[in-house]
């Protein structure tokens, strides 16, 4: 078993996932993203504690790692930045819904009754599936 290639230095995608998604509001920014939210503003809505400066930091982040990209929209009074998944983020749909299954039922399975995940997972079907 050692000499299988996935112990080879280099070899191991699941290194290079993690290192992509290691900042803590990567998550909850793509899965608001997958939900339709777009603005600046809209990913702070449920995150009281997400600074103006780490949102922006994550979103230039997300951003560099072309999983999302950015349309700035100018009319005469103000400036508009949205963000929208790339063809590269929306791939993430699959590991955010299994994140979700697993946590809903392995993780936080006696916290909510049944009726309750079934709620949670089918909301999130209707965004990531």
């Amino acid at each position: 078993m050692k000499d299988s290639i996935i112990y080879q230095e280099g070899a191991c995608p699941i290194n290079s996932v993690n290192d992509l998604l290691s900042r803590k509001w990567v998550f909850g920014i793509m899965k608001d993203l997958f939900a339709g939210k777009k603005h600046f503003n809209e990913f702070k809505e449920d995150k009281p504690e997400l600074s103006n400066v780490v949102l922006s930091n994550t979103l230039k982040y997300l951003e560099e790692q072309g999983m999302i990209s950015k349309t700035v929209i100018e009319d005469e009074n103000r400036r508009n930045t949205e963000y929208y998944l790339t063809e590269k983020g929306r791939k993430m749909n699959k590991i955010l819904y299994d994140m979700v299954i697993f946590g809903l039922y392995e993780l936080e399975g006696d916290l909510r009754d049944d009726e309750f995940k079934e709620e949670i997972k089918k909301g999130y079907e209707k965004i990531l599936l």
